[in-house]
C-alpha cells in the first residue's frame, strides 16, 4: 500500500469553558503561544479493498455509511483508569498503553455492532530522531506527536514537545483519541472511501484539500465523543483533564498551521466539541456538512 502521511495540529489553550455537559449515554442501535504540537498520519491506500473475501468487510462509504446514520449511536459511558502523567520516556508509554486499551474497549465494540472487521491497531513508541513505517521514514519533531499508518500508532516521546505542554495529561489524551479515530475511519471503510476521493481529485485540488479536511475534522469528532464518554465516570478521565482539551482545541487547525487540509482552527474546535458534547455518532458526519462548515 502506498501511503501518504498527514498532519493534524494540537495546541494549547487555557481560556474559555465548555457549553455543555457531554456525559452521554448511548451504544449503537444495529510565540506568546508555544509551538504547535502535532499529531501526524492517516494512512494514505493507493487503492481501496476490503481485508479479506469473507468476514466482516469494511464498507466504502462516506455520508451515507451505516455508522453515521442512527441519530442516537455514541459510545457507551465505560470507566477508563489512567496512569498520572509523568513527562518521561517511561511514563508516556504507560499513559499512551492505558489510553489505547480504553480507546479499544470503546470503539471495539461500537464497529463490533456493524460487523466490521475491528482490530486493534499496533502501539509504538520510537526513540530516535526519525522511525520507520509503512508510510516511509518519519522525522520526530514538532510535526509529529503522533503518527498513525496502516493499523499502527506511532508516538515518539521526543515529539511531545512536554517541556512546553507539561502535566496536561487532557491534551494529551485528546491527541492520541484523535489519531486512534483514523482507525476508526480505517476499520469502517471511511478512510479508503475518502481517500478515492482525494485520489480522484488531486491531493492538492480544492475538492481534494476539502475531503481532507472533512477527514481530519471527523477525527476530531470522535477524538472529542471519547473524552466525553468518559469523563466523570469513576476513572481517571476527569472534568480538569476534559476542560484542559476542550479549551486547547481553539488554537489548531489551519490558521496556525498555515495549510488548508486540516480546517480552521474555529472548526478544528468546533466539531470535537459537537462529539464531546452529543456523544452522537451522527453528529459527526462531516462528510455530509455543508462546505462552510469545513472550510
Amino acid at each position: 500500500m502506498l501511503v501518504l502521511g498527514l498532519v493534524a495540529i494540537v495546541a494549547l489553550n487555557r481560556t474559555g469553558t465548555p457549553l455543555a455537559n457531554p456525559n452521554l449515554r448511548d451504544t449503537p442501535s444495529a510565540q506568546d503561544a508555544p509551538a504547535p504540537l502535532r499529531s501526524g498520519g492517516a494512512g494514505a491506500p493507493a487503492s481501496a479493498s476490503n481485508p479479506s473475501a469473507t468476514g466482516p468487510q469494511k464498507i466504502l462509504k462516506l455520508a451515507d455509511h451505516p455508522i453515521l446514520q442512527d441519530p442516537n449511536a455514541g459510545l457507551q459511558n465505560r470507566v477508563c483508569t489512567l496512569p498520572t502523567w509523568q513527562s518521561t520516556q517511561a511514563g508516556a508509554e504507560a499513559f499512551f498503553t492505558a489510553a489505547s486499551k480504553c480507546l479499544d474497549g470503546a470503539w471495539g465494540p461500537f464497529l463490533q455492532t456493524y460487523h466490521l472487521p475491528f482490530t486493534p491497531p499496533a502501539l509504538h513508541f520510537p526513540t530516535g530522531a526519525s522511525f520507520e513505517t509503512e508510510c516511509g521514514t518519519i522525522q520526530v519533531g514538532i510535526a509529529t506527536a503522533a503518527y498513525y499508518c496502516e493499523n499502527n500508532l506511532y508516538v515518539p516521546f521526543r515529539g511531545l514537545q512536554t517541556d512546553q505542554y507539561g502535566n496536561n495529561p487532557g491534551v494529551y489524551l485528546a491527541l492520541i483519541a484523535h489519531e486512534y479515530g483514523h482507525h476508526v475511519q480505517e476499520v469502517a471503510g471511511l478512510m479508503d472511501a475518502a481517500w478515492q476521493k482525494i485520489y480522484e481529485a488531486g491531493q492538492n485540488s480544492p475538492a481534494g484539500l476539502e475531503m481532507s479536511r472533512r477527514k481530519e475534522l471527523q477525527a476530531q469528532c470522535f477524538s472529542g465523543m471519547f473524552l466525553g464518554a468518559h469523563v466523570d465516570q469513576g476513572g481517571t478521565v476527569t472534568r480538569d483533564m476534559y476542560n484542559k482539551a476542550w479549551n486547547d482545541q481553539e488554537t489548531r487547525g489551519d490558521n496556525t498551521s498555515r495549510s488548508h487540509d486540516h480546517g480552521t482552527n474555529a472548526h478544528y474546535a468546533s466539531w470535537w466539541r459537537a462529539g464531546a458534547t452529543s456523544n452522537r455518532i451522527a453528529d459527526c458526519n462531516t462528510f455530509a456538512a455543508p462546505s462552510s462548515q469545513v472550510s
